[in-house]
C-alpha cells in the first residue's frame, strides 16, 4: 500500500471533450455520486479499548487519514457515514451501539476493528458480559484482523471501503464480500 503524503490517485470519473472554447465533461451521474461519496466519508469513532489507541493514531501526523478522504471524525451519528468500532462490546454498551447505528443516514457503513470487536477476543470465553462480535448487535461491512490492529491496517480497511463505494457496491455486495474474504 502506498501512503506516499498528498498523492491520491482518485480522478474524477468521466472523459473531457475538448470544444472550442474549452471542455465538456461527460460523465455517468452515479459515477459522480459515488466518487464524492466514497472521498467524503466521514467517521464516528467507538472506541472501547486497546484497539481505540491504534485508531486516534491513524489519524495523527504519521499516518494522516485525512488525505485519504477521512477529513472530519464527528461526534454525532446524525453526520457520520462509517462507524468505526474498535474494542470490546460488552452487553450493557450494545443498545448505545444499536442506538448510534440506527441514528446514522443512509448510506451507512460499519468497521469492526481488532479481535474484540470481530469476535469478541480473549475475554469472550472468560466472562459473561461480552458480546461475541459486534455483528451481533449491528450489520458489519468490513474487518480488520488484529489485537490491536496496526494503524495501517485500518487504512487499508477505509481505502478499500472506499474503492467498493467508488465501484458502486452496495452495502449487501460490500458485507457478502467481507463475510467470504474471513472465511
Amino acid at each position: 500500500m502506498d501512503l506516499k503524503p498528498g498523492i491520491q490517485n482518485n480522478p474524477f470519473p468521466g472523459e473531457v471533450q475538448p470544444t472550442p472554447s474549452g471542455g465538456i465533461l461527460v460523465t455517468a451521474i452515479d459515477d459522480v455520486i459515488n466518487w464524492a461519496r466514497s472521498n467524503s466519508l466521514w467517521p464516528l469513532v467507538f472506541g472501547t479499548s486497546c484497539c481505540a489507541i491504534e485508531m486516534m493514531s491513524t489519524a495523527s501526523a504519521k499516518y494522516d487519514w485525512s488525505r485519504f478522504g477521512f477529513e472530519v471524525t464527528r461526534a454525532t451519528p446524525r453526520q457520520a457515514d462509517v462507524i468505526i468500532i474498535a474494542g470490546t462490546i460488552v452487553n450493557k454498551m450494545a443498545p448505545a451501539l444499536k442506538r448510534l447505528y440506527d441514528q446514522m443516514a443512509d448510506p451507512k457503513y460499519v468497521i469492526a476493528m481488532g479481535a474484540c470487536a470481530i469476535s469478541g477476543g480473549p475475554f469472550f470465553y472468560n466472562t459473561y458480559s461480552v458480546v461475541k462480535g459486534a455483528d451481533h448487535v449491528i450489520p458489519v461491512d468490513v474487518y480488520v484482523a488484529g489485537c490491536p490492529p496496526r494503524p495501517e491496517a485500518l487504512l487499508n480497511s477505509l481505502i478499500t471501503l472506499q474503492k467498493k463505494i467508488k465501484a458502486g457496491m452496495t452495502r449487501e455486495q460490500i458485507r457478502n464480500e467481507s463475510k467470504n474474504e474471513t472465511k
